[in-house]
């Protein structure tokens, strides 16, 4: 019997992914059905429906279903079930008329232009798009990435069960990387694990990731390095350049068998605290006990407090969820103290001086984040010792001098250390 955490809301996974004869059976089905097609968001949506890292989901949610999320975290559908974020799909309001009741569609990925998936229409119906930005990314602002998302919806949503037919180009393109649900908790059970922690990464791992990493290995059975390889927003660094950063320091700078690489096919929504709470849900189902949860987890600009990711936690129905918060403070190079640490280590308050080659002027604290790296790389300014290792920092340089054109990179308060309230 597994010692790893069960699945969200059931004994075991629920994949809708087909394979062998009923793939080919529905697929050849789907070329006589109405076209709905899909977002890069909605792609990554289902992808993870169908390899069961939204288990017990088993389709685009209804009226009720989002509605309870938005406001309760709970699906009605489900016997009230934890659930932080929506999970729908939106379809032009033409195409949505000439949609029976009760008729099967075929999914198509906009991206890729091909089918992903079918789905039976149970029901259709319009939302209100400022109060599901409000309740999951606390803003209207539509310079939120993620509320831009939502704002551009179309006008209906598209409810029911789904069939999923393909992954895409995640198994080929991160061959290694990309994993179902149930081929993470085989390697865990391989190795005897019983408590996971889950490093969600969307930047390239600097040294307070590692540090991160490190103090959950000392407390965990093993840390799951899980990246997100969807799409981001520009100025973020891509999905193939990460990898190849993150790899070839686990390598280096790791103990092989206390940590294991993974990715999965989502976006990020840069909802912050919501966002949090959707990565503990699917971190359950991939097996992992813990999330850890730093500073500004899944956030953007200034629009959460540093530690808004943590609190959240604490308002959430008990027993909501079976993966916990592994919560860390600030962490830093401490020059002071000659190494990482964190606010509730270090006595040093000073804040670090570091010139424009990048050399050490004075002070105490340096603080880390993946902004200020990707603001330093892209105006091509030297990148202090301390904040990553030189094998990832070399691997960045190589990307950033290909780029022609480079997004101006804005730091925020959570980035530059001016808010350093702790919880």
């Amino acid at each position: 019997m597994s010692k790893l955490v069960p699945p969200h809301g059931s004994p075991e996974l629920k994949p809708l992914l087909l394979e062998g004869k009923a793939r080919t059976e529905e697929a050849s089905k789907a070329a006589g059905l109405k076209k709905v097609p899909l977002t890069s968001r909605e792609t990554g949506d289902l992808i993870m429906l169908g390899i069961g890292a939204f288990t017990p989901l088993d389709g685009f949610m209804g009226r009720d279903d989002w509605k309870g999320c938005c406001d309760t975290y709970s699906m009605p559908s489900k016997k009230n079930l934890f659930w932080p974020i929506p999970i729908t799909l939106s379809a032009e309001e033409e195409l949505a008329k000439s949609i029976a009741p009760g008729e099967e569609v075929a999914l198509w990925d906009v991206e890729t232009d091909s089918l992903v998936g079918t789905m039976k229409v149970e029901e259709k119906y319009a939302i209100d798009k400022d109060h599901e930005c409000k309740e999951v990314f606390r803003t209207v602002d539509p310079k939120h990435p993620g509320v831009q998302k939502v704002m551009e919806q179309a006008a209906v949503n598209l409810a029911g069960p789904v069939k999923v037919l393909s992954e895409t180009y995640f198994p080929e393109e991160f061959a290694g990387i990309y994993q179902r649900p149930a081929e993470a908790r085989k390697v865990f059970e391989e190795r005897g694990w019983s408590t996971v922690a889950a490093l969600q990464l969307r930047n390239p791992m600097h040294n307070s990731h590692a540090y991160l990493a490190w103090v959950a290995v000392e407390v965990c059975d093993g840390v799951y390095v899980h990246q997100l390889l969807g799409k981001l927003k520009p100025g973020d660094i891509p999905a193939d350049v990460r990898v190849k950063a993150i790899d070839t320091l686990i390598n280096k700078y790791f103990r092989k068998e206390r940590v294991l690489q993974g990715g999965y096919p989502l976006e990020m929504r840069y909802a912050g605290p919501r966002e949090a709470l959707l990565h503990a849900t699917f971190r359950q189902n991939y097996g992992c006990s813990h999330l850890i949860v730093g500073r500004d987890h899944a956030g953007v600009g200034d629009y959460y407090g540093p530690f808004d990711a943590q609190k959240i936690f604490n308002e959430i129905p008990a027993g909501a969820l079976k993966t916990q918060p592994l919560s860390m403070d600030w962490t830093f190079y401490c020059y002071e103290c000659g190494s990482m640490a964190s606010m509730k280590t270090c006595p040093h308050e000073s804040k670090a001086v570091i010139d424009d080659n990048g050399k050490y002027q004075g002070g105490a604290r340096l603080l880390l984040s993946g902004t200020l790296l990707r603001k330093l790389m892209s105006e091509g300014k030297p990148v202090p010792a301390e904040f990553s290792k030189p094998e990832v920092i070399a691997i960045l340089k190589q990307y950033y001098d290909t780029l022609e054109n480079k997004v101006e990179v804005k730091l925020h308060q959570a980035a530059t250390g001016e808010v350093q309230t702790k919880k």
